[in-house]
């Protein structure tokens, strides 16, 4: 927001104050000011002189030699200007002065031009920085003749006789403060920043008799996106520049002036922060004004000149036949005002923020109507800026003014105080503010406070709770005057018992030499084909993507292994020899009450090695020794099948692919791919993947670690080699041994399997070396042999014997 100062004064008094000064303060009240450009800064050393006389040039046929009195002295000046004339009163740059040319500064000295004498040079508006939209009556290519508008005190500074010594402050104005895209809400802001009086009158005309229902209709057809509709008929109207005043204030507020009609509306948008619109009455047919939703595909030509097609959530204020303006963005081609436009309706309204919003993006078109609009306006505003338009239609001269207006008023807008409480305000902020100081801080924002309640002014739509109001006492308070205090209590960042339990296992696959990943959360359909995922599987009903960037990332993963196999692959076809991976991702499962989908933590683990180095127990040492580390035991490995938990199950090469269960709860799956999916992948060697529910091993896992002691006393060591049949798992006969040698046990190691012309057809030979120790004394042998003997009689029961 571009803040002019000599707008600001109409309002607000502070004059005593620098402008620094003012742009610091205005800060630290909480208006941000990004910088403040005086105007005609690159002019100087320029004065209003009148000439005295023209005459040709001796050796020039297009020069002319000027004597012009600038107040202090006459000054001889060549030209080569057309436009000069004996009396004109005119710019004169002296000697040693500053003017602009393509917009960068120059500097003027006196010389000669074919020969004669040129003490300084006669300015254009270009030269000083201005247009012929500050000054409808200039020459563009000519010398500025100064009009009666301009004060013409010979040797006075051109900057202050033509009313260019504005200074403009930038204002950076946050998303929630609407009301500071105005002239008065920074006004408002300024007076409580300083703590003095704000001049402000309500706007009034007097106008003339007519009943505008006669001549004109409003309908609202959609009153959630439009609240507040009014409008009013100016009569008579006289097109033409507006005063030079007003041009100035537009010009410091970076707004181009037009005509007066145009600027009235530009006016009261800058002035109450309301944006208008004004109707040539001849180009609305049916004198009907309709607020409704487009149809699809209907367009309209707008007033840049851009054809634009519409759809159907678009607001758009239209006649009986056709759109004349998009609402709350930009008029039609023929809704604006025109030399010869006679009847001039004036609209004031308030359209629904996101809307706008939505629509401004759409179509690519953003206005400063729109960037007031979606950032929230109370149709309250409306009422006095339409009052504040026609009262500076009559003080133009401009038209004669409707004494009736029409007001569609569709809002239910209601006071919605927000409790008071000084002494939880002082405790929010760390301070000790008597309560009669923040009454005072609000009653300068235009707050009021009454039975224990704060009343916001209707432009304050960011006002909801406490900390609101909290805020707006600190801010006039000073931010700087809250003294410094300690935090109270410890602030000590601790990781969840989630978070440290991802940690340990991340940890744990890293100190084992396994590189980490991370791959999409969205993968393609056809991922599920790739890994053999039955038809019917629930993996297969996955979440889908409402705006995907294409088939290959249209779902959510419901498993994580195909991201695990697409990173194999290609590692793989990059012939890195081997490969050992894992990934900490989700996996994103639907709910049944169809909201947000469940996202489970997976560990995945995946493996290769082009060499045969890497097999089927590698990857199951790896696992062991991560449930070691997170305290996982007593846990068993079992074939998977059809009955397992896990739908990836065919993924896997059969009987060499085991599930990880505890507790009767399937936590994890891991074995050898397929053939066939291998060759989906185009992976030419084993390869070996695991995928671990991570909820389920944290359930499962031990809180909490015991210590053990160092033993004291010798541990006796057995070996045990035995004959069973070739489908029996070796966990079984783990368990076995387990439960037959009791707590005296430390620690069963399988270390052969055998099979061979020495081992009868359908058995295995399996080793076992037993450790046994007791924490209370040195074990003897008869304790020793006594349970082997309990070993050799449970193992007999699964059908394993001695062997020979």
């Amino acid at each position: 927001m571009d803040l002019s100062m000599k707008w600001l004064s109409d309002f607000v008094d502070v004059s005593d104050k620098s402008i620094k000064d003012f742009c610091y303060d205005m800060t630290m009240s909480g208006s941000k000011v990004e910088g403040y450009t005086p105007e005609g800064k690159d002019i100087t050393n320029v004065v209003v002189g009148q000439v005295l006389s023209v005459v040709p040039h001796d050796n020039s046929d297009h020069l002319v030699v000027c004597q012009v009195d600038v107040g202090t002295e006459r000054l001889q000046i060549v030209t080569g200007a057309q436009n000069v004339n004996s009396g004109n009163y005119v710019p004169v740059a002296l000697n040693n002065s500053t003017v602009l040319h393509d917009g960068k500064p120059v500097k003027i000295k006196n010389g000669k031009l074919r020969g004669v004498e040129s003490n300084g040079m006669l300015c254009s508006l270009e030269e000083l920085g201005l247009t012929v939209h500050d000054f409808p009556y200039a020459i563009e290519d000519g010398i500025f003749i100064l009009g009666d508008d301009c004060d013409k005190t010979l040797g006075k500074e051109i900057k202050e006789a033509i009313g260019f010594n504005d200074t403009t402050v930038e204002f950076e104005i946050t998303s929630n403060r609407p009301d500071c895209l105005s002239v008065l809400g920074l006004a408002r802001e300024a007076a409580a920043t300083y703590g003095i009086k704000r001049t402000l009158k309500e706007p009034s005309y007097k106008g003339i008799d007519g009943n505008i229902e006669d001549e004109l209709s409003v309908e609202i057809k959609n009153p959630k996106l439009c609240s507040r509709y009014i409008a009013g008929i100016v009569k008579n109207v006289k097109i033409e520049p507006s005063p030079r005043w007003m041009r100035e204030r537009l010009r410091a507020s970076g707004v181009r002036p037009i005509n007066n009609f145009v600027d009235i509306t530009n006016y009261v948008m800058l002035e109450y922060g309301q944006p208008m619109h004004a109707f040539d009455l001849r180009y609305v047919n049916g004198n009907s004004i309709i607020i409704r939703n487009a149809k699809q595909g209907e367009k309209i030509v707008t007033l840049d000149g851009e054809e634009r097609t519409l759809s159907e959530e678009m607001l758009v204020i239209a006649d009986k036949d056709k759109p004349v303006a998009v609402a709350g963005i930009m008029g039609g081609e023929y809704s604006g005002i025109m030399s010869d436009t006679t009847t001039v309706v004036f609209e004031a309204a308030c359209f629904d923020g996101a809307s706008v919003r939505r629509t401004a993006k759409k179509l690519g078109m953003r206005s400063d109507a729109s960037a007031r609009f979606e950032k929230g306006l109370s149709p309250k505003n409306c009422y006095p800026a339409i009052m504040r338009a026609f009262e500076l239609v009559e003080e133009l001269g401009a038209g004669e003014v409707y004494n009736t207006i029409i007001d569609r008023d569709c809002s239910q807008v209601s006071e919605n105080p927000v409790e008071f409480d000084s002494e939880w305000i002082n405790s929010f902020l760390g301070t000790d503010i008597p309560e009669s100081d923040m009454i005072e801080y609000l009653k300068r924002l235009d707050f009021e406070v009454r039975d224990g309640k704060c009343y916001a002014p209707y432009v304050r739509i960011d006002i909801a709770c406490k900390a609101d109001i909290a805020e707006e006492v600190a801010r006039i308070y000073g931010y700087n005057n809250i003294p410094s205090t300690l935090l109270k209590g410890v602030a000590e960042a601790r990781r969840t018992p989630e978070q440290r339990f991802i940690k340990s296992v991340q940890s744990s696959m890293v100190s084992m030499g396994l590189n980490e990943i991370e791959t999409y959360s969205f993968i393609s359909p056809k991922y599920f084909d790739r890994i053999s995922l039955d038809g019917d599987s629930r993996l297969r009903d996955a979440v889908t993507i409402t705006n995907p960037l294409g088939e290959d990332t249209s779902v959510m993963r419901t498993t994580i292994i195909p991201s695990m196999c697409e990173t194999l692959a290609r590692n793989y076809n990059y012939r890195n020899m081997k490969a050992s991976l894992f990934e900490l991702g989700n996996e994103y499962i639907k709910t049944q009450d169809g909201k947000l989908p469940n996202e489970p933590v997976r560990l995945c683990i995946g493996m290769y090695d082009s060499n045969g180095e890497t097999d089927f127990y590698s990857l199951k040492g790896i696992i062991e020794e991560l449930l070691n580390v997170i305290s996982i035991t007593e846990y068993d490995v079992e074939l998977a099948g059809t009955s397992c938990a896990f739908d990836e199950y065919r993924a896997f090469h059969p009987g060499r692919v085991a599930v990880l269960k505890k507790n009767d709860v399937e936590f994890g799956i891991f074995g050898e791919l397929h053939p066939s999916v291998l060759e989906n992948y185009d992976i030419g060697t084993r390869t070996y993947i695991a995928k671990l529910n991570v909820p389920e091993m944290m359930a499962l896992a031990d809180a909490e670690k015991t210590y053990k002691p160092l033993p004291k006393y010798p541990a006796a060591t057995r070996d045990l080699s035995l004959v069973c049949d070739d489908k029996m798992p070796v966990a079984s006969l783990e368990k076995a041994i387990k439960s037959a040698v009791g707590k005296t046990l430390e620690k069963v190691t399988l270390f052969d399997v055998y099979k061979g012309e020495q081992i009868e057809r359908g058995k295995k030979s399996v080793s076992y070396s037993i450790t046994m120790r007791s924490h209370e004394g040195t074990l003897t042998d008869e304790q020793a042999d006594a349970a082997m003997k309990r070993i050799l009689k449970s193992l007999k029961e699964l059908g394993a014997e001695l062997r020979a």
